[in-house]
């Protein structure tokens, strides 16, 4: 998917022109995918913008350069001032913000203690992720997410997205919009880059996080908004064909937000629209994100940058 450019990006600990970005074509990331990152969201306000869990996402990626061993040399609070700058800086609002630290030049060998960190944070206007306004065609892949103890899905690492590549080419060559993967016990896991979740009989029912999934932070920000409707959660591994049998089925995740699936393998979930449950969490997640509800879980960081675009509920 094409971006837009801007003009700055965050580089440990300074602005730099957007094309001064660049890495060096022997740095150990692009040799071994040493990498960690996240992905964050800008949402428009009533009378500005906000980015959506800031705390929560820098938190989630320096527990990821921690399980990897990466030291990255900044505080929470350091990184999260470093996005708050950038997406002012570059004043573009609403965005998505990449935050990526990476081993760079140094030393080529599997061994990446000799090489050095780079921190980088770039933010640029994006759109929809996952295709399909009427909801999204997907398919069970024939690719399983990686068995424990091989790579550490808690992780949002670079690496670990090529697993997420080969489901999201294999789905889109086949015709569909999106893969989901099933972990190494054929159990249900998610998608290439999103939370998956079942409603059936008026219960929300998602895989936890043994099945190879990742912790995300839209994940926990539906589950949090689930409770407080009412509806009743649980969470438990997930055989395959329950998502063929399920009343609605959504993913969730920064980028696909929050995307209703029309049928999973040409099956035809509930009627194909989206169902009570998954609109009720729906509406709530984009009233609160867009500021036209309360923000009472403290989810949402003030940037100053003017939205010329109206918001809607």
């Amino acid at each position: 998917m094409a971006f837009e450019t801007t003009k700055n990006i965050w580089h440990n600990g300074q602005l730099i022109a957007w094309e001064k970005a660049q890495v060096h074509v022997m740095s150990h990331v692009i040799h071994y995918g040493s990498s960690v990152f996240e992905g964050m969201r800008c949402y428009a306000q009533p009378n500005g913008a906000a980015i959506f869990r800031l705390q929560d996402h820098m938190r989630r990626m320096l527990d990821s350069a921690k399980i990897y061993r990466m030291p990255l040399g900044y505080t929470h609070e350091e990184l999260c001032s470093a996005a708050v700058d950038v997406v002012e800086a570059n004043g573009v609002a609403p965005c998505y913000i990449r935050p990526i630290a990476f081993r760079g030049y140094g030393e080529v060998g599997v061994n990446p203690l000799n090489s050095p960190m780079e921190v980088y944070i770039a933010n640029y206007p994006w759109g929809k992720y996952v295709s399909g306004n009427d909801g999204a065609d997907v398919c069970i892949s024939s690719w399983n997410r990686m068995a424990p103890n091989t790579m550490p899905s808690l992780a949002k690492a670079g690496a670990n997205y090529m697993n997420s590549q080969l489901i999201r080419m294999e789905a889109e060559i086949n015709g569909y919009s999106e893969g989901i993967a099933l972990d190494v016990n054929g159990y249900l896991s998610e998608g290439s880059g999103e939370n998956l979740f079942l409603v059936r009989d008026g219960i929300l029912y998602t895989t936890p996080l043994a099945n190879s999934v990742l912790c995300g932070i839209t994940r926990t920000s539906v589950l949090t908004i689930a409770k407080a409707l009412g509806i009743p959660v649980v969470e438990l591994p997930l055989p395959r064909e329950m998502v063929y049998i399920c009343d609605e089925a959504f993913f969730s995740g920064t980028a696909a937000e929050v995307t209703h699936l029309r049928s999973v393998d040409k099956i035809l979930i509930g009627d194909g629209t989206m169902g009570p449950v998954t609109t009720a969490i729906h509406d709530e997640f984009f009233a609160i994100v867009n500021g036209i509800k309360p923000d009472r879980y403290g989810w949402l960081t003030p940037v100053r940058v003017p939205v010329a675009e109206p918001v809607e509920a």
